[in-house]
């Protein structure tokens, strides 16, 4: 097994796991997954928050916004890895509730940044963007109040 295969092999689980918590309302495992030391940043489909104290509470506001997760699939495009660094390229899938409406299906495409920190990778960069047309409907959920 290769550098970027023991990689994939040890972080997919975690993320899948991160994921599904985080869309049915528990942002707990994605902060344990995420680096807390800036810079990190996130360009997303409706946030753009840069350094840890911005990060932190849109976590914690999304994890509001989600429930009832029926499916959080994440097929990779491509990966590599680094002495320090390793970035993950992926085309992700998820059904959730958002905002209390009935469950949703959306693709995001996705780019993740990982460090390692003594000795263990954590994410601090996050791109992802709506590959279809629900960019407008999963917009609008996300930011209304």
């Amino acid at each position: 097994m290769n550098d970027t295969q023991q990689f994939l092999a040890e972080m997919m689980p975690r993320i899948h796991e991160a994921e599904t918590a985080l869309h049915n309302g528990d942002a707990g495992p994605r902060f344990a997954m995420w680096s807390h030391t800036d810079p990190v940043t996130v360009y997303g489909a409706a946030f753009s928050p840069i350094g840890w104290a911005e990060v932190a509470p849109m976590f914690d506001d999304l994890a509001t916004r989600f429930s009832d997760c029926s499916s959080c699939e994440w097929e990779v495009v491509a990966a590599d890895v680094g002495d320090d660094f390793a970035y993950l390229l992926a085309i992700e899938r998820t059904t959730a509730s958002i905002g209390g409406s009935e469950p949703t299906s959306y693709m995001l495409r996705s780019t993740t940044i990982f460090r390692r920190e003594d000795g263990e990778w954590k994410i601090v960069h996050r791109h992802a963007d709506p590959v279809d047309d629900t960019a407008g409907l999963l917009s609008r959920r996300l930011t209304k109040s």
